[in-house]
């Protein structure tokens, strides 16, 4: 009996032992635990904050930097010259925004409008001659007359076989990117556009004189008249073909094609001065203009020289003799241009001495 109430003693004490121990870890666990509790509970929130905090600051820093960005560049396309080492028109200036302006209408209204004119102005040609056809000449006198001088052909053709070969290069350089580079591919048209360009370089300078050596003694001649509204009204003759209007030495449409060539001629070799000589000082606003203006007068005259060539050749039968051996029948200046064909025979003609030829020679077979 002495012995288990002993042995019931010592566990008792044992587990008291253990319950105290298991209550100072407990209180220690807890001790520890809670404040690790807190730590996270008040962690979470101020982690937030932070992150919120540094979102906000990167946010400001990005919109800062953005808006420095677009001052700088403001700045820059503002034409504000700074310093450069380059001696040069515009060298100090950065980015000169006209360009945006320049290849936007050279891209746009110049290759649409003006490709949309030259097609529908050959569309046109094709559908007047369908309809009215060659105005022919019904028969021959055998006698001609002296219409055009040596010197006058000569300096016709010349200019004429340049302005064609003006025209071709010219508008491959324009269209070509857009109408030639993509079924000649890429490397076809580099290759020859590295020729037109000099090609149309080098040939503008001997097309300018020849353009002033032929419009200088025809400017007397297309002098507008009295009887050329007449013309004009009567379409030409073209549409009633059973009435002659009054016509001169030349008749109201070749003057307005004369005045034209005139003007727009004046146009097109001042502008293609400018792009011909970069390095006489010109600034990039007078180089874009002048682009633009070139380019301008050039599908306008090229579109009016189609209706020309086409009334000088297939339009109008004997005209084309008049420009090839200088006599034209006596008929065909009777038809086209009377009031001409009865000054010639009443006071002669003026060109036949420059020719050496009669006034009314038989017509070579």
């Amino acid at each position: 009996m002495v012995e288990r109430t002993q042995s019931g003693t010592e566990g008792r004490k044992q587990r008291k032992v253990r319950r105290a121990l298991w209550t100072v870890a407990l209180v220690l666990g807890l001790s520890m635990i809670l404040p690790l509790t807190g730590m996270l509970l008040t962690g979470d929130t101020t982690g937030q904050a932070v992150a919120q905090q540094q979102s906000q600051d990167d946010a400001a820093a990005l919109a800062k930097a953005e808006q420095q960005r677009r001052d700088f560049w403001r700045e820059a396309r503002g034409g504000t010259a700074g310093y450069s080492a380059v001696v040069g028109p515009e060298t100090g200036v950065l980015i000169q925004s006209g360009g945006d302006v320049w290849r936007a209408v050279r891209e746009g209204p110049i290759l649409r409008y003006g490709g949309i004119g030259l097609i529908a102005v050959f569309a046109a040609i094709i559908l007047f001659h369908l309809i009215a056809g060659t105005v022919k000449l019904e028969q021959r006198s055998g006698r001609t007359i002296t219409r055009w001088t040596l010197f006058e052909r000569v300096i016709h053709w010349y200019t004429a076989i340049l302005f064609i070969i003006l025209g071709i290069t010219g508008l491959s350089l324009l269209f070509g990117r857009t109408v030639m580079s993509p079924w000649m591919g890429k490397e076809a048209f580099a290759a020859f556009a590295a020729v037109a360009k000099p090609v149309h370089d080098w040939l503008a300078v001997p097309f300018a004189i020849g353009l002033v050596l032929m419009m200088v003694p025809w400017i007397k001649e297309s002098l507008p008249k009295a009887y050329d509204f007449t013309w004009l009204k009567m379409g030409g003759g073209y549409f009633d073909r059973s009435k002659h209007p009054p016509a001169g030495f030349v008749n109201a449409g070749e003057k307005i094609w004369y005045w034209l060539l005139f003007f727009g001629g004046i146009v097109l070799v001042v502008s293609g001065f400018f792009l011909l000589f970069p390095n006489f000082g010109w600034e990039r606003s007078a180089m874009q203009l002048a682009h633009i203006a070139h380019a301008i007068s050039g599908i306008a005259l090229i579109a009016f020289s189609l209706g020309h060539m086409y009334l000088g050749t297939l339009g109008n039968q004997g005209t084309l003799e008049g420009m090839v051996n200088g006599q034209v029948d006596e008929l065909w200046a009777k038809a086209h241009h009377n009031l001409w064909y009865e000054e010639v025979m009443k006071h002669g003609n003026p060109k036949d001495a420059s020719s050496g030829a009669g006034a009314r020679q038989p017509l070579a077979t």
